[in-house]
């Protein structure tokens, strides 16, 4: 979590394969109606600055670049907060607020809901997005979800699992690593994607609880971390990593482990964990943060979260083919509510420690 004082620094936009694609707004067909209406209001603000969108996540530079390539004559300024980190900014500068936008993952938004420090605003395809992907007057919507998925290293496994059943095999035997529920939101999201495998849901988590001490007891899991062992993977110590699926991605196709790497989404069920934003409450430049957040619920802008293997929130949209068949379609994917998930956060830290550590 980066210092709540760090500078805001402007983006570098130099990416070359993005900046083909774009087009300036007023030269080329509007990407929904009213945009350069819109565009006119912004460019008189001149600024949109948006928080906790680091350049390193989600692609966000990708977006950065395109949307300065669309949009000249607004300036982008950004800062890396963390989720939780984001909010108590704002509720200190409520007052004058700083921002005007801000990104962070679902359950932070829904505190940023209770302190009222977002406005509501309804963007480009707000109307497709799942319920649960959305406060209902958009005080806040998911932008992309991240898939809890099995990240193999097939020089570590001989047959790589494709189910949570599968990884209570003995062939598994201190393969498996992931991170503690007690005190990582991974953690937490995996147990529920463990309990819809068995027969389980975001209301009834104890069957992923039970799964998660069986693990144990066959002796499946390596160990059990506190903080992301990316690094460790890459170095080839990790057989089975129970992560994220833009983790495993980047593993293969970014830092260079290729097929040594393959990515699962367990067939057995999985859930998509919601990554927000909002339009700050009183910000200082309205107009340029509705044209940022509609940018990037456009399909274009959805495309972009694809290109950094992050799943679009708008079902349907069509992916870029250089990420098409590397993010095929999951239906055993469940999207998670993250208000009833977050109710159940003692109900796993207690039941796992019962369950998975004694």
């Amino acid at each position: 979590m980066r210092a709540l004082k760090r500078t805001l620094t402007i983006a570098a936009l130099t990416l070359a394969p993005v900046l083909a694609q774009a087009q300036t707004v007023m030269d080329s067909v509007e990407l929904y109606p009213g945009e350069k209406a819109l565009y006119e209001a912004a460019a008189k603000e001149g600024m949109v600055v948006s928080f906790d969108t680091g350049p390193t996540w989600a692609n966000w530079a990708a977006q950065f670049a395109a949307f300065k390539k669309r949009y000249p004559a607004v300036e982008m300024a950004y800062n890396d907060l963390g989720s939780a980190a984001t909010v108590i900014a704002l509720d200190k500068a409520r007052n004058r607020p700083q921002a005007d936008t801000a990104y962070y993952f679902a359950a932070s938004a829904v505190d940023a809901v209770a302190k009222d420090v977002v406005a509501p605003f309804k963007p480009v395809n707000f109307d497709k997005l799942p319920d649960v992907f959305r406060e209902p007057s958009g005080k806040w919507f998911t932008i992309h979800q991240l898939t809890i998925a099995f990240v193999v290293n097939k020089k570590l496994v001989k047959n790589v699992p494709q189910s949570w059943a599968d990884l209570l095999k003995p062939e598994y035997k201190n393969t498996v690593v992931y991170l503690d529920p007690r005190s990582t939101g991974v953690g937490q999201v995996l147990t529920f994607g463990a309990a819809y495998a068995n027969g389980g849901s975001v209301d009834n988590v104890a069957p992923g609880i039970d799964y998660l001490g069986k693990l144990h007891k066959a002796g499946s899991v390596l160990r059990v971390v506190g903080t992301t062992p990316y690094a460790q993977f890459v170095k080839g110590e990790i057989p089975v990593w129970i992560s994220y699926e833009n983790d495993g991605m980047k593993a293969k196709y970014t830092d260079g482990l290729g097929d040594q790497v393959e990515v699962v989404v367990p067939k057995d069920g999985s859930v998509a964990a919601p990554y927000g934003i909002s339009l700050v409450k009183n910000g200082p430049n309205p107009n340029a943060g509705k044209l940022w957040l509609n940018f990037i619920m456009t399909d274009f802008g959805q495309g972009i979260f694809a290109e950094g293997f992050v799943r679009p929130s708008v079902p349907g949209v069509k992916l870029p083919a250089s990420v098409a068949d590397k993010l095929p379609p999951a239906p055993q994917v469940h999207p998670l509510d993250v208000q009833k998930a977050a109710a159940k956060k003692q109900e796993i830290d207690t039941g796992w420690a019962k369950a998975a550590v004694n």
